[in-house]
């Protein structure tokens, strides 16, 4: 656990975490505009296509930095950490009928995924 207190305060970890902070604060500005955009709007629309697409990497960056406070002894940072963290959570998971570009995309990605690693069937040649 000190390693990760002597790297989140070196000048490489500030840079990280300053980098991944902005992350999280980009996500829950699209959150912000997809809550107060027209319903099924392009607008909204892309809001919430950058609201889902950051949610998981804010989500882990986040979590980083309130372990980061956890070990550090910083009780006010863990706090208002998991205050951003559930947020981010329940959002991601409240409004599922969102219109985005991720919707049908699982289906889709999982199909492509199980081509591609699926074991090629060819022959193999005669050894001679």
């Amino acid at each position: 656990m000190e390693s990760v207190a002597a790297f989140s305060g070196s000048i490489p970890g500030q840079m990280l975490l300053a980098i991944g902070q902005m992350v999280v604060v980009v996500c829950v500005c699209f959150d912000m505009v997809r809550a107060l955009s027209v319903p099924r709007s392009h607008r909204r629309y892309l809001a919430s296509t950058v609201f889902r697409t950051l949610a998981i990497p804010s989500i882990i960056v986040n979590g980083l930095t309130v372990l980061i406070a956890l070990v550090l002894w910083s009780w006010i940072d863990v706090v208002m950490g998991m205050f951003v963290l559930v947020a981010i959570i329940f959002r991601l998971h409240h409004d599922k009928d969102e219109d985005n570009w991720w919707k049908g995309k699982g289906k889709k990605l999982a199909r492509w995924a199980r081509r591609q690693f699926a074991g090629r069937t060819a022959a193999a040649p005669a050894m001679g």
